[in-house]
């Protein structure tokens, strides 16, 4: 699959910039939901965590879902950052 639009240039880094390659370390799990001005935004528990941490930990090296979660990840960050909080 191919998500290059057309006239685009295919790019060697997002534009978060060049991903470092980093050993996964699991932590605590968060348990609770997140809200914002009260109303629920996204609630996972730790079993829907775990079984994405452990679908992260099998995907084959350099797979491109993992630039898209690092965008994403910036992207909430520019988000939490231009709402104030």
């Amino acid at each position: 699959m191919s998500l290059v639009a057309q006239g685009e240039a295919r790019a060697t880094a997002s534009a978060a910039g060049t991903l470092a390659t980093f050993d996964l370390k699991r932590f605590g799990n968060f348990n609770g939901a997140i809200r914002r001005d009260g109303a629920l935004l996204v609630a996972y528990t730790p079993a829907e965590q775990a079984r994405v941490a452990d679908e992260v930990a099998a995907l084959p090296e350099g797979a491109a879902i993992m630039e898209w979660l690092a965008d994403y990840a910036v992207m909430r960050e520019q988000a939490r950052v231009c709402s104030g909080q």
